[in-house]
């Protein structure tokens, strides 16, 4: 089992990719987060505020970054983002997801992170801390 506390500086996360995004995505995120901007689900919307299409809202493409992290929930949890938006996602972007050790001491692990579209074009990046639970100590 591949443990995150056992990452070392400059070593990088499992690289997640999601599916294509779909309008049924960017539908449900904005029932959930309550940003119903129809730029985000409303291709006549998103053309008449002058972009080329409908764009994924900027938190849900954040949100996805978490997903790097799921799989290390039981050994801490994500403490602080900082996030850059880079670029806009559009529907059937293929976005994949990084992150790099960057720093780490006893109660944190620092990872540069970003998300890329299938073009390579950054669309994300910022720096990820990881709050790791006291009873890990050590074990790293």
């Amino acid at each position: 089992m591949s443990r995150l506390l056992r990452c070392h500086v400059g070593e990088e996360l499992p690289i997640v990719t999601l599916p294509p995004v779909s309008r049924l995505d960017l539908i449900k995120y904005a029932g959930a987060s309550g940003d119903y901007n129809p730029i985000h689900t409303v291709d006549d919307e998103a053309k008449k505020a002058g972009l080329p299409a409908i764009i994924a809202h900027g938190m849900w493409t954040m949100g996805n970054l978490a997903k790097l992290f799921t799989p290390y929930h039981e050994e801490g949890f994500i403490q602080d983002y900082q996030i850059r938006f880079r670029g806009m996602v559009f529907l059937g972007d293929i976005i994949t997801l990084k992150a790099r050790l960057t720093e780490e001491n006893v109660q944190y692990s620092t990872f540069k992170v970003n998300a890329v579209n299938q073009n390579g074009v950054d669309v994300i990046k910022g720096i990820v801390t990881f709050a790791k639970y006291k009873d890990n100590e050590g074990s790293s």
